[in-house]
């Protein structure tokens, strides 16, 4: 067997390997080309549309984003260590990405992304390549000074793409601002307590702005792992049109 066909063979199989540890990506159709989602773990995921590559909340270590594009853009939500992972961000390649970031979250990177960093505030949005990215709330109730996620310090994000909202919560709990969001294609739902609200608050959040799709997402919390299955069971049984799609994003 020739040298090049050995080589072929071992890299696809130590690349099969490095995706097998990832849950399986999912495509959304939509009329201006396909959307991948790629699940990566806890609040963290990977968006491609046309080329262009978003990474979520990069957090896990560097080795987890072997193999798929580097980003374009890196959307982080908080300024917490499962958010903001500056280890992981040394890890990978973000030359030439655009870090989409908070004030808080701006002012906690390393000076070398402050000439990479666009700056949304709650309410805010930029065009970018084809696609809007608004900035919304999130944050605990009841408001306080001294909650774990103050309201304006974090974003949650809405990214419309080929015709398709993409909501992705950050942490916060069922707030008002989420309750009213509507025409979302695909909704990524937290549910981890005691940081942002536990399954009947995120079922009942879900029912009222019915994304079509839903990601219970960023579920690990201080006893554990949330019971998806059960928030899936209440969303179906409140709205059998929304779809719930269950990812292992704890698979290692």
């Amino acid at each position: 067997m020739k040298l090049n066909t050995i080589l072929f063979i071992l890299l696809s199989v130590f690349f099969l390997n490095i995706h097998a540890q990832l849950p399986q990506a999912d495509i959304i159709k939509t009329s201006e080309g396909d959307i991948t989602i790629q699940p990566i773990t806890h609040g963290t995921l990977v968006l491609t549309f046309n080329k262009t590559t978003i990474y979520v909340d990069p957090y896990g270590g560097a080795d987890k984003f072997e193999g798929l594009s580097k980003p374009d853009y890196i959307l982080i939500t908080d300024i917490h260590g499962d958010h903001l992972n500056i280890e992981t961000l040394k890890g990978i390649d973000t030359r030439g990405a655009t870090f989409i970031v908070p004030q808080a979250v701006a002012n906690e990177l390393p000076s070398e992304y402050k000439s990479q960093v666009e700056i949304l505030e709650n309410r805010q949005g930029i065009h970018r390549m084809g696609m809007y990215i608004s900035a919304v709330a999130m944050y605990n109730l009841p408001e306080s000074e001294d909650s774990r996620h103050t309201k304006g310090r974090g974003n949650g994000y809405i990214i419309n793409m080929g015709s398709k909202n993409i909501y992705i919560s950050g942490d916060t709990e069922d707030i008002p601002e989420m309750r009213a969001l509507y025409d979302i294609d695909v909704a990524f739902v937290c549910m981890n307590l005691p940081y942002t609200m536990d399954i009947d608050q995120a079922s009942s959040a879900v029912l009222e702005f019915k994304p079509i799709i839903v990601y219970p997402y960023h579920y690990r919390g201080q006893d554990g792992l949330a019971d998806v299955k059960k928030f899936k069971e209440i969303v179906n049984s409140g709205d059998s049109n929304i779809e719930v799609r269950l990812k292992d994003w704890y698979m290692n």
